[in-house]
């Protein structure tokens, strides 16, 4: 059990680290590979970024039920 809830850890940190540098920032960055960089010019919300945040809000709440799961597994 203790092995499969660090698993769990393990990749949703890595996704939560890919999808904040995804995410649209002031200047350049990661975002602007994948083309970030032409929608902002557009202004607003596009579809993507709200899917995109959707997403990161989604991995971050398992990550957070997986650091508590693990720390109940690890304490008995």
């Amino acid at each position: 059990m203790v092995v499969a809830l660090s698993i769990l850890l393990v990749i949703t940190s890595v996704l939560m680290v890919l999808l904040v540098l995804l995410h649209k920032g002031k200047g350049s960055g990661l975002s602007d590979l994948f083309g970030g960089g032409i929608s902002s010019s557009y202004g607003g919300s596009s579809v993507v970024e709200r899917n995109l945040d959707r997403i990161t809000i989604v991995v971050g709440g398992l990550w957070f039920a997986g650091v508590i799961a693990l720390s109940l597994v690890l304490k008995k």
